[in-house]
């Protein structure tokens, strides 16, 4: 959960429809953002030992509630259900262990009506290393193609591209997080985002983020943003 990311300039979309909002200047430039995801599974040993199938969902929400002129809205809410294959594995590649992949097929949706609807399913791989404090990853995807009619943003793949490259530093209690994307096309259309956890208290940890570029939210994927937030997180098993 973020309490406080300043945004200078939110895309405010439907929510002036929506919400009855006048202008775009009775948007605040901090909100919040928390997201919240679970992951269970259900069937272990799906392709051999090392292997598991699972359930997933995400839930990140951007809230105005520090606008109390206009009630507090909520900006906008992006859903994420999926199915994942992960596996084990142990190779390596120059140094790198290739510690584990998986196989996902995602939906990604914010739920709402036209003209603010936005939608796109994908079937993705993550390829995880690591060698010695560090990781990277790499994600691949495949957008599954859908009928023009109802294709609420047939462009989303010129600002989110087809991949993201994720890298990791773990210090004791500290990490620092990289996440890059590029569309890998002439007009050089991407995202950056960089993430520091620290500890405080034994399951809750501080978090800083800093994201430039497209794509952090569903309704304003074709909007380049830059925003830097700070909250916590809660540690895994809560």
């Amino acid at each position: 959960m973020l309490p406080m990311v300043y945004n200078p300039a939110p895309e405010e979309g439907g929510l002036a429809d929506i919400e009855g909002l006048a202008e775009a200047e009775e948007l605040d430039n901090v909100e919040v953002q928390f997201q919240l995801s679970v992951q269970v599974p259900i069937w272990r040993g799906f392709l051999g030992q090392a292997s598991v199938l699972s359930v997933a969902y995400t839930n990140r929400s951007f809230w105005q509630a520090y606008n109390s002129d206009d009630s507090a809205p909520f900006r906008e809410t992006n859903h994420e259900p999926e199915l994942i294959l992960s596996w084990l594995n142990d190779w390596s590649l120059f140094g790198w262990n290739n510690v584990a992949n998986q196989v996902a097929i995602n939906h990604q949706s914010n739920g709402r009506s036209e003209p603010y609807s936005r939608s796109w399913n994908r079937i993705y791989a993550n390829f995880i290393f690591e060698r010695d404090n560090y990781s990277i990853s790499l994600k691949p995807w495949y957008r599954v193609p859908e009928d023009k009619d109802d294709d609420d943003n047939p462009d989303i793949e010129h600002y989110l591209g087809h991949f993201e490259l994720g890298g990791r530093y773990r210090d004791g209690d500290h990490t620092v997080s990289l996440m890059l994307r590029n569309n890998l096309r002439s007009d050089n259309r991407g995202a950056v985002e960089l993430t520091w956890g620290f500890p405080l208290g034994k399951r809750v940890d501080g978090y800083i983020r800093y994201f430039n570029g497209y794509g952090e939210s569903l309704l304003d994927y074709d909007e380049s943003v830059q925003t830097l937030g700070f909250g916590f997180v809660l540690a895994q098993g809560f």
